[in-house]
């Protein structure tokens, strides 16, 4: 199929604004790293997943799920097909005696989120304040950071199969383990997820994001493009003080670097490409490898054509 008659298909189902054709990835993830993606489809209606769906599905076009662009590197040489942004937004609270429950658009950025429940007085999603990243993205890597993780408030979640089926999960069906969930296993797109939270404090909610915030500050290197943290930690260690006893601290390959300020984020000094970014990770995965004996993997998710 051309590209002139994708976008036209495209153009029935979509707006023309959220219709982008040979897009640069660069502007679309936290690291500025990205070749060109043939079409770059931003849909906020769930028909409008659907109408991708069949299109790509029947005409075998190769199809990319994209939600913030947070933990994910994209490749020098772009992407092939269709790259779908899932951009539902939506947040509703129903609140219960004992507990709150939120309906989320897979499209809501975390920090909003976590914002909106704060207003509420609604406490147990503080460790999610600062993730950049929204609640799709987040669902699919069971995201987590200073003891919490997205499985510890899942009630369910609502996701189209690539037959553009609408489905609905429990927290036990999503198979949420470190790092990891039924996403990363199946095609299935995340939709909605219900979350059931407890009531708290405001002010003691609130000085949880902020001691959160102001420890992000002070150890992750904020000021420069990344992906946030780089590897996975080990069932035995931890893999930042590895790389870092490695003396990889600073190790840079073009403008990819280990950064100096913490070993388990690879930093965008400026101008480094994708190619910059694997080969320093690959330089780090071998030195850890050979000095200590340990494997260590990936956080972050390759895409495109590497």
């Amino acid at each position: 199929m051309e590209k002139n008659q994708i976008y036209d298909f495209l153009l029935k189902e979509l707006p023309k604004e959220q219709i982008k054709i040979d897009e640069l990835m660069k502007y679309h993830t936290n690291f500025k790293i990205g070749g060109i993606a043939d079409f770059y489809v931003i849909a906020k209606k769930v028909s409008q997943i659907q109408a991708v769906l069949r299109l790509t599905k029947e005409y075998k076009i190769p199809l990319t799920i994209l939600g913030n662009g947070s933990n994910v590197l994209v490749s020098d040489k772009g992407i092939r097909g269709i790259v779908l942004k899932i951009a539902i937004e939506g947040l509703e609270i129903r609140k219960g005696k004992d507990y709150a429950y939120i309906t989320v658009g897979a499209g809501e950025p975390l920090g909003k989120v976590s914002y909106s429940l704060l207003k509420e007085e609604i406490a147990g999603f503080e460790f999610a304040s600062g993730i950049p990243g929204t609640m799709g993205g987040a669902i699919r890597m069971n995201a987590g950071a200073y003891g919490g993780e997205m499985k510890d408030c899942v009630l369910s979640i609502t996701c189209l199969t690539r037959d553009g089926n609408l489905k609905e999960l429990s927290n036990n069906e999503c198979n949420f383990s470190y790092r990891h969930s039924i996403f990363c296993e199946q095609p299935l797109i995340v939709i909605k997820t219900e979350l059931k939270l407890p009531y708290g404090n405001k002010e003691e909610i609130q000085a949880k994001i902020d001691e959160y915030a102001q420890s992000r500050k002070e150890k992750q290197p904020l000021q420069y493009p990344s992906a946030g943290s780089t590897f996975k930690r080990g069932s035995d260690f931890i893999t930042a003080k590895l790389i870092d006893e490695c003396g990889l601290k600073g190790y840079s390959i073009g403008d990819a670097q280990v950064s100096t300020m913490h070993a388990g984020f690879i930093i965008n000094k400026g101008n480094a490409t994708a190619s910059d970014i694997i080969s320093v990770i690959n330089a780090v995965k071998q030195k850890v490898l050979e000095q200590t004996g340990k494997q260590i993997e990936l956080e972050i998710e390759l895409l495109g054509e590497f």
